[in-house]
């Protein structure tokens, strides 16, 4: 299976994992392959496809058991000791993500903030202590922290990118406005916000009939 692919089945199986929580809040034990697809929008046989790569199959009278499923996508989803993660910048937007992240999944759990900020550093936010990123080779190690979510500004994201590959990080989330390099051991996806916003801007108005000029 190319990357492409597999980023794709990773993505969906996340997104049952979701639904998968809100259903066990809900008190629902089992789950049909077709309700999931009425939910996410993809077939019947897609999702059966992809929750087959987690080695777990449906009941054909009661469907899949909802806790055991959510088992079976964290065990193919998540390293089995999970894996910690720092957030590289402590404003707006990475505040929110400490706070977004707190809890919700065990096995990645968000254990340190980097800033080079002094209104932060040393401060504890959110439930993590936030370093100086002077401190990001001793702190990666020691707190084994393989994955990273970049939100510096633009001029800022190729060194912290660097400084955290060089510390030993293997992952990286990156909200920055810029396109980083990184060597093929490294995974990093971009998420451009702004992008996305002006995308939904502009197919909206398609959509209100308003071509434009």
């Amino acid at each position: 299976m190319d990357q492409r692919i597999a980023e794709q089945t990773i993505g969906r199986l996340s997104l049952y994992r979701r639904l998968l929580d809100t259903l066990m809040r809900d008190c629902v034990e089992h789950v049909y392959s077709h309700q999931l697809a009425e939910k996410t929008g993809f077939t019947s046989a897609q999702v059966r496809r992809d929750l087959m790569a987690v080695d777990t199959a449906g009941n054909t009278r009661r469907g899949y058991d909802v806790g055991e499923l959510i088992r079976a996508i964290d065990d193919y989803l998540y390293a089995p000791s999970g894996q910690q993660v720092a957030v590289v910048g402590i404003g707006n937007l990475g505040r929110a993500l400490l706070t977004f992240f707190s809890g919700r999944r065990p096995k990645l759990s968000v254990v340190a903030g980097f800033d080079v900020d002094e209104q932060v550093v040393d401060r504890v936010i959110h439930g993590c202590r936030v370093y100086h990123m002077d401190e990001v080779d001793r702190v990666v190690a020691e707190d084994e922290i393989t994955l990273v979510m970049l939100t510096v500004p633009s001029d800022a994201a190729q060194p912290a990118a660097d400084a955290c590959i060089a510390a030993g990080v293997s992952g990286i989330l990156n909200f920055a406005p810029a396109r980083l390099k990184v060597p093929p051991s490294v995974y990093v996806s971009h998420v451009d916000l702004t992008m996305y916003l002006e995308m939904v801007a502009f197919f909206a108005r398609q959509k209100d009939g308003d071509q434009g000029d």
